[in-house]
């Protein structure tokens, strides 16, 4: 990811394409994601730019950690089992229906 940067006294910046490049997705995908602020990002006039510090960040934000299913250590829960309070109704079982087409040619 070589910017060409015009002075060398300061740090170089990424366009949206070289980063794309790097996390192997579309340039679409990289400015959509500055434009919700879910990634840090510089605005100039030129738009969005990206210094090494914040492709740093973004690879952190993107990471994914292996499951930690198998510890035993009593915090490690996932956003999943923490989100479902327990409920003291009926639980009720979902069927799904017949497709639409399937039902007029019975």
């Amino acid at each position: 990811m070589n910017s060409g940067q015009k002075n060398p006294a300061l740090p170089p910046t990424y366009s949206p394409a070289q980063i794309a490049e790097a996390l192997d997705c579309s340039e679409w995908w990289v400015k959509e994601q500055a434009r919700r602020r879910r990634i840090p990002f510089i605005r100039s006039g030129s738009g969005y730019r990206f210094t090494k510090d914040h492709v740093e960040e973004i690879f952190h934000i993107l990471e994914e950690r292996p499951d930690q299913g198998n510890v035993s250590i009593p915090q490690a829960t996932s956003l999943r089992q923490r989100s479902q309070a327990p409920s003291d109704g009926p639980v009720v079982q979902l069927r799904a229906r017949r497709p639409r087409r399937a039902r007029n040619a019975a």
